[in-house]
């Protein structure tokens, strides 16, 4: 059985729903990252970068062990697999990819950063919320604009794009989105969310995760402990 070391956010989600989609049984091994697990020796040893998600699955490539971090890997990997939700085609698969390295690249690091400097940020600063506030709305735009003219992101079939997107678009109101502006994409992440193995995936370890309220956590998520060797 594959098991999953992961929390309940976007990244993590990603995972969760490419497995549920995948119909592939699974164990999700919480890594509590407002209470430092991510930091432990026994994850940092599957995920050195000290992130979630990382998973081991033990029928890997000839029929070995593997253990792998970064969510796009992961997905990448289980599409492989499984052969789902990655055209086979050259000129498809790549139009698949270039939308989830969008994702991987820009998408997700800069929503990442509308999260921490509208929310979690300590001091507020007009300059950084300006910043990312207007880089969230851009790419959304970029979304919108390509789902104009492209039933799903990677192009006409469901794929590891739309899995990789959808778990960051869930966060809209706390990046300063009007969905009135982006119509092609409000009716494209209705349809994922109305998907079941979506929904499932959603919400595996959902009940565990806190508001990020107390000093502890945020040194822990964003403070100096990030920068120890580990």
């Amino acid at each position: 059985m594959i098991e999953v070391y992961t929390w309940p956010t976007p990244n993590g989600h990603k995972v969760h729903v490419m497995l549920e989609e995948c119909g592939l049984p699974y164990r999700a091994i919480p890594v509590d990252i407002g209470q430092g697990d991510q930091f432990k020796p026994e994850f940092l040893a599957i995920s050195p970068n000290n992130k979630i998600p990382a998973m081991v699955d033990p029928d890997g490539p000839d029929s070995r062990p593997i253990s792998l971090f970064e969510s796009g890997a992961i997905l990448l990997y289980l599409a492989a697999k499984t052969g789902r939700f990655l055209p086979e085609s050259v000129r498809a698969r790549y139009e698949v990819l270039q939308w989830l390295m969008f994702q991987m690249g820009g998408l997700g690091p800069m929503l990442g950063q509308a999260h921490h400097f509208r929310i979690y940020a300590p001091e507020k600063l007009p300059y950084a919320i300006d910043r990312y506030s207007n880089e969230a709305k851009r790419l959304y735009s970029v979304l919108n604009k390509r789902l104009g003219h492209s039933r799903y992101i990677g192009g006409p079939d469901y794929s590891i794009a739309d899995i990789a997107v959808f778990p960051w678009l869930r966060s809209w109101k706390n990046q300063g989105i009007d969905w009135n502006d982006h119509p092609h994409l409000k009716g494209w992440f209705d349809e994922i969310a109305a998907r079941p193995a979506v929904q499932r995936g959603c919400e595996v370890l959902a009940d565990l995760r806190k508001p990020l309220t107390d000093d502890r956590t945020r040194e822990i998520l964003f403070g100096a402990q990030q920068y120890q060797r580990h």
